[in-house]
């Protein structure tokens, strides 16, 4: 998901550089929500680890 992210903020910076605002707006907001979303979803499966009371195995 975070590379999704990153994906539509390149295309977001290139479609800017380009002179499409609103192209560039959108892939942006896409990128931004995705960003959030990857955030959400880290911490949460974070908090699930800690209370299960496991410690992270390394491989």
């Amino acid at each position: 998901m975070l590379y999704w992210a990153a994906v539509f903020f390149v295309i977001a910076l290139i479609a800017a550089f380009l002179g499409f605002g609103g192209v560039a707006a959108g892939a942006a907001g896409i990128a931004q929500i995705l960003f959030f979303l990857f955030l959400v979803l880290f911490i949460v499966s974070l908090l699930v680890g800690l209370l299960r009371g496991g410690k992270p195995q390394l491989p």
